[in-house]
């Protein structure tokens, strides 16, 4: 029995040296230690043996099993060691090659306008709110001092869902419900950025959706030279220290007073030109002093409360400080367009 089990173990070293691949191994590890094997054949045997030879011969088999599984194991590691390097070799990257660049958009030119309009008011201490473009009857004209039937809603011609449903025509709804939630009894500042739906005829200086953004201040002692300094802030921060601002009379439901506010043309100077109609001036938003009947709808005391409101359309400002020429280059996603501002 010595000699058979040597013999099989010197078999199977053999083959598993000659061994080419991983499946070569795996049969001689079959034929060998499995229990069809040899070895096992050998060690049924050993009842033959006398008790003295029995522990003898058992730990020999162990030693040869312990040999074979082993050299399987060793050969095994070396074959997949070799096999993973002619695989790099193969597959080997050339790392001197140049890379392929890979290009990096940015912000639309609105969405850097909005913000850029959101940080300077942000550090004026007005806080950001949003609200439904999807908005009721109530809160998009009656809450703004425009009931039904008043003539001014033609001026707002929107998308109705339902009779009292609509896709909003103003941010202005923002406000209203964020005045309602502080039911009379907090000041309000905020703006309210957000796009905005009215049924207009899309051309160059028109669409049927674009961005507003409106603000509000609501607090006791509230004066229209506060409305005029924080709107030559902003024109000042927006389009250059050098521009001057002016207030003409104007007319909104839901301010009282109310005005237009222009600034100094930035090509001519306040010369007057082709830019601005030869006036020296610009038109960039309206705004006023809150409508006593909106105070009071939102719970605040009008005799006690003030406030001022303004509103803006970032496609404006963004054609007035970029000379974009028309409005609907915001929206047909023409890259050459887009990238002409990518880092605006």
């Amino acid at each position: 029995m010595k000699e058979r089990l040597e013999q099989l173990k010197q078999e199977a070293l053999n083959k598993v040296e000659n061994a080419e691949s991983v499946q070569n191994l795996k049969d001689v590890r079959v034929e060998y230690l499995g229990k069809k094997g040899p070895i096992t054949e050998v060690l049924r045997g050993m009842g033959k043996l006398s008790k003295e030879e029995r522990p003898v011969i058992g730990q020999l088999a162990n030693d040869v099993r312990e040999s074979i599984a082993e050299a399987i194991e060793t050969k095994q590691s070396r074959l997949e060691d070799a096999a993973m390097e002619k695989q790099l070799e193969e597959e080997s990257i050339d790392v001197t090659l140049p890379g392929r660049p890979v290009q990096i958009g940015g912000p639309h030119l609105l969405t850097s306008i909005v913000e850029e309009i959101e940080d300077l008011f942000i550090g004026m201490g007005f806080e950001i709110k949003e609200g439904p473009e999807v908005e009721t009857d109530y809160y998009n004209f009656e809450a703004l001092n425009l009931p039904k039937g008043h003539p001014a809603r033609d001026m707002q011609d929107s998308f109705y869902i339902t009779e009292e449903l609509l896709m909003r025509t103003h941010t202005s709804p923002v406000q209203a419900r964020t005045m309602g939630a502080r039911n009379g009894g907090e000041p309000v500042k905020m703006i309210c950025p957000g796009k905005v739906y009215r049924r207009d005829t899309d051309d160059a200086t028109h669409s049927h959706q674009f961005t507003q953004i409106e603000g509000l201040l609501v607090d006791k002692n509230v004066r229209m030279s506060d409305l005029k300094g924080v709107l030559n802030a902003f024109a000042k921060q927006m389009f250059g220290a050098e521009r001057e601002i002016r207030l003409r009379p104007s007319f909104f439901p839901f301010t009282e007073p109310s005005v237009e506010m222009d600034i100094s043309c930035k090509v001519c100077g306040g010369e007057g030109c082709s830019v601005c109609k030869g006036t020296g001036w610009i038109e960039i938003l309206g705004g006023g002093m809150v409508h006593p009947n909106v105070l009071e709808m939102a719970g605040y005391d009008p005799k006690e409360y003030s406030g001022f409101a303004f509103g803006m359309g970032p496609e404006r400002i963004a054609m007035l400080k970029y000379g974009v020429d028309d409005i609907r280059h915001f929206y047909t996603n023409d890259i050459r367009f887009l990238e002409q501002y990518h880092k605006a």
